[in-house]
């Protein structure tokens, strides 16, 4: 649900906040409604002279020096107008360490989604990608780093995994108890949780972004031109056109990679975690909104279903995938202030 600007009532205590790679989501509860804020996670340097046209347009931007930095959804809009690179203050789903503005725009655009909180160090719980297995890289730093910048707008920070943040949000009918997998720009995360106890979580280092890169030199393109491609929407079951067909081709290979891995990481488990019974298999994110994800994701998984050994009761899109993360991290916070 979307913020309903005319509801004045003041939120409860407890907000959830998704820092994807794509998009930052800030989740509230407000008069028994959940309330949703968003903003595009990239910006696009300019020069100072377009400063009296962004204002015209009402663009949010930031100055610095001889440029002025464009935030959100307006900067990959102008990078597709101008055949651009939209940069992104996150970067394979961690801090980008090349972007020296990072740290800044990640302050802005955090404070844009949070708002002032009801009350001194009220608990916000923000998302943290688990580990990669595929690569060495960790996640302290950029845990680091959101913790100072939730705690610099005013809130008590707390950090939790991203894909246990779906299970909290989707299997409460299932006692907590299910598979996630969030599809999002920078990585893919796993979680494994039975009654709410988390059997395994891990990350992959590819993602949406991945996908547009490698559709992109496939057929001699941008990758901001096959993001917007992909984001415009098409059918994964029934492409058309070259672009189309091989962001399906990168869309096949990453749910593979994907699943094969939570196939090893299973078996490296399974003795210590075991399931009593067959749990939903949820996925979420942005890179899961083309038209027949699930279905497509289905045929790719029955092929390995004979090897995957997990009993998998049903696979299903989360009810809200863009928002799913930030839902379940509000669940959390909302739990702070339970008495």
């Amino acid at each position: 649900m979307s913020t309903d600007k005319s509801d004045k009532t003041k939120p409860n205590r407890g907000v959830g906040l998704d820092l994807g790679t794509m998009n930052i989501v800030s989740a509230r509860s407000r008069s028994g409604k959940v309330d949703f804020s968003r903003i595009r996670d990239a910006f696009l340097d300019l020069d100072i002279s377009a400063k009296k046209m962004l204002k015209l347009s009402g663009v949010s931007y930031i100055e610095r020096g001889e440029n002025i930095v464009v935030i959100g959804d307006a900067a990959m809009e102008m990078a597709n107008v101008f055949g651009r690179e939209a940069r992104r203050p996150l970067s394979r789903g961690l801090v980008a360490a090349g972007e020296v503005e990072a740290l800044e725009v990640l302050g802005v655009m955090v404070k844009n989604v949070l708002g002032a909180p009801v009350e001194p160090n009220e608990v916000c719980y923000f998302c943290v990608p688990a580990a990669p297995v595929d690569e060495d890289r960790d996640v302290v730093y950029h845990r680091g780093v959101f913790e100072r910048i939730v705690t610099e707008c005013g809130y008590k920070a707390i950090s939790s995994n991203e894909a246990m943040a779906i299970i909290y949000s989707e299997t409460a009918n299932e006692g907590f108890s299910g598979l996630a997998i969030s599809f999002g720009s920078g990585m893919c995360n796993v979680a494994l949780a039975v009654n709410g106890i988390e059997g395994f979580s891990f990350s992959v280092a590819r993602g949406g972004d991945w996908i547009d890169e490698g559709a992109a030199r496939a057929v001699g393109s941008t990758r901001s031109r096959i993001c917007a491609l992909k984001e415009k929407g098409f059918d994964l079951l029934a492409p058309v056109g070259r672009e189309q067909e091989a962001l399906a081709l990168y869309y096949k290979s990453l749910i593979e990679y994907c699943l094969e891995t939570t196939a090893r990481e299973f078996l490296r488990i399974k003795d210590k975690f075991s399931l009593p019974k067959a749990v939903p298999f949820v996925v979420s994110g942005g890179t899961s909104l083309p038209t027949n994800f699930v279905p497509f994701l289905t045929s790719v998984w029955s092929r390995m279903k004979k090897k995957f050994p997990l009993e998998v009761s049903e696979v299903r899109h989360a009810s809200d995938p863009m928002n799913a993360v930030a839902r379940g991290l509000l669940v959390l916070a909302l739990q702070e202030y339970d008495d």
